[in-house]
């Protein structure tokens, strides 16, 4: 059974976890900081390898991405579908392998491997004065992508704290170090306080978070709970809201990140406008790498009508 962790104030002072209990923890974290150190060739077959075992042996997720990835991409055969999926898994597990980079190796080591595009649209939003909203979306390569965007520019990041708070320290430390200010996910008051400063504020909305404060905007042509914060910040705030991906190439080891213009007449008043707008830009940025996208999120988890059945076979 999976252990469940009770929800805590951060704590990211180390000596509170010398009690046994954290020992199994403690090892895990010791085994990423090894893998960390290892070439990134030897790394991404690591991954590679962790993805496929998960694909084979994680039915409940693999059955989540089938489903995500049929509503999605209903133009693909069922072998593309499944062999999408299949990627999905090892992309997923090489970010999972990445995550030892992001939190334990200096990201100024792959400077060389990395090429920045669009920078120049961040810096024209950040010119206005009033801060940005970085339009982020749940990439495998999320822990390092925003790790070595830090190299580049200045910014805050909000996160959702780990269940583990020991995974959450170790985490939230590694951030602490690459980023100016480590929000919490319900920080408002430090995200506004943030963007009075004219920061650059790291935040992603596209995952299923329940009925509270959403509409249901489509999201690859199908209705998706989407929450509408992004346009109560930037109507509050007047910052720019400028769209921010990142990427794996696939043809050798390096990164890819990505700064668009921000977004026009945003916000527009509409909420549903808005949240379409948001999910449309989301979706232009999966399409680069469709298998380097967090698939096995139920995304469409909350259905407009209570009643309709789950996508996942739940409610």
């Amino acid at each position: 059974m999976k252990k469940k962790y009770r929800r805590q104030p951060r704590n990211t002072d180390y000596s509170a976890y010398r009690h046994p209990r954290w020992w199994p923890t403690w090892a895990g974290i010791a085994v990423m900081w090894c893998v960390a150190q290892l070439p990134i060739r030897f790394q991404w077959w690591l991954g590679k390898l962790a993805g496929m075992l998960a694909w084979r042996f994680a039915p409940r997720r693999r059955h989540i991405a089938e489903v995500n990835i049929r509503l999605c991409f209903p133009e693909l055969t069922r072998a593309q579908q499944d062999a999408l999926v299949r990627k999905t898994f090892i992309a997923n597990g090489i970010g999972l392998v990445e995550l030892g980079i992001a939190w334990f190796r200096n990201p100024a080591e792959f400077t060389g491997i990395t090429e920045v595009h669009g920078k120049e649209h961040l810096d024209k939003a950040l010119a206005e004065g009033s801060g940005v909203l970085l339009l982020g979306g749940h990439y495998s390569t999320l822990d390092l992508g925003g790790s070595l965007v830090t190299e580049y520019i200045d910014a805050d990041v909000m996160q959702r704290d780990h269940n583990n708070p020991l995974m959450n320290a170790v985490m939230t430390r590694a951030r602490e170090r690459r980023y100016g200010t480590v929000l919490g996910a319900r920080d408002l008051r430090g995200l506004f306080r943030s963007l009075r400063n004219n920061r650059t504020v790291w935040y992603a909305t596209d995952q299923d978070y329940g009925r509270k404060d959403i509409v249901f905007a489509p999201f690859f042509g199908v209705p998706a709970g989407t929450i509408t914060a992004a346009s109560r910040i930037a109507a509050r705030s007047h910052c720019k809201v400028v769209p921010f991906s990142h990427f794996r190439r696939e043809d050798k080891p390096g990164y890819d990140i990505y700064f668009h213009p921000p977004l026009e007449s945003f916000p527009s008043g509409d909420d549903l406008q808005d949240a379409t707008v948001i999910n449309e830009t989301i979706e232009r940025e999966i399409r680069r790498a469709p298998d380097q996208y967090l698939w096995m999120h139920r995304r469409f988890k909350t259905r407009p009508d209570k009643d309709d059945p789950g996508f996942y076979g739940d409610k």
